[in-house]
């Protein structure tokens, strides 16, 4: 299944986590929608990122920069992959072709020689609809 036109147009995601009980964690993210994957970079402590190594399965939706849900938006399901951090560096200059924001920073990050927090890529395969 390749990434809904709504949510590979859209400028951020709601990223949906599970807690170990299940309950739903809604983050809004940046992204890049390529064929039937969605990526996206995270601080490599956030909790997103540990609900993942417990649980792959999200959910991902179009949303505001707020990660308000437009009613009726479409939500697809699939499998988050942790990337490692050779394969990290890649998904980060993937968004800064996307985003300028994440251009400017990242053009500083390289000038200044800055360090980074530790961040990890989150690659989003979506599962085929039922």
């Amino acid at each position: 299944m390749t990434v809904p036109a709504p949510i590979a147009a859209s400028k951020q995601i709601s990223l949906t986590t599970f807690r170990k009980d299940g309950t739903p964690v809604p983050t809004a993210v940046w992204h890049v929608a390529q064929g039937d994957t969605v990526t996206t970079v995270s601080a490599a402590g956030a909790w997103k990122v540990k609900r993942i190594r417990n649980n792959p399965q999200v959910e991902i939706t179009a949303c505001d920069w707020r990660g308000r849900v437009t009613p009726g938006a479409p939500t697809v399901r699939g499998t988050a992959v942790l990337l490692p951090a050779s394969e990290t560096e890649n998904a980060r200059r993937l968004l800064e072709r996307r985003y300028i924001t994440a251009r400017i920073g990242g053009f500083f990050v390289r000038l200044l020689h800055l360090k980074r927090p530790d961040g990890i890529g989150i690659v989003v395969t979506l599962s085929p609809q039922a």
